[in-house]
């Protein structure tokens, strides 16, 4: 297998992460233009309400609640522990799953419905390539 070139930039870990050439990075959903459905990758018809070929990409809200988490003490080689596995909803639709960081995981400082937002960080490490990697992740939002 041969090597090819790192690119000129941060790749996104995700489809659904979209780095533009000007301004911040976003997360990117569908929404149906029939019933506002909101869903995260490619589709053709809303589950909703069985619109075809209606749903248009639809940038999400960096903001949402904690719907969800987990806290793993246990991964691959390599992946530092414990960490905050979470699903959030995000503000205006859409739900997602991601990691919860700045903040202790205990169950004693985390609590459901808190409100986040999405921040957007280099993975810690490369590809094979040497290709670096934009992710995003939650954080506590102040009120």
């Amino acid at each position: 297998m041969t090597k090819a070139a790192a690119a000129a930039g941060p790749l996104p870990v995700v489809p659904f992460l979209k780095i533009p050439e000007t301004g911040d990075p976003y997360l990117e959903g569908r929404r149906c233009g029939e019933c506002g459905a909101i869903y995260l990758g490619e589709r053709s018809t809303c589950s909703s309400c069985g619109a075809r070929d209606r749903i248009q990409p639809h940038k999400l809200a960096s903001t949402g609640t904690l719907y969800v988490y987990s806290i793993v003490h246990r991964s691959f080689p390599g992946v530092e522990v414990p960490y905050v596995s979470a699903v959030v909803d995000l503000d205006g639709g859409g739900t997602i799953k991601g990691n919860l960081i700045h903040i202790e995981p205990s169950p004693e400082k985390i609590q459901m419905g808190m409100p986040v937002e999405v921040i957007f960080r280099i993975a810690p490490t490369k590809d094979r390539e040497g290709n670096e990697y934009l992710t995003y992740y939650f954080q506590p939002r102040e009120m």
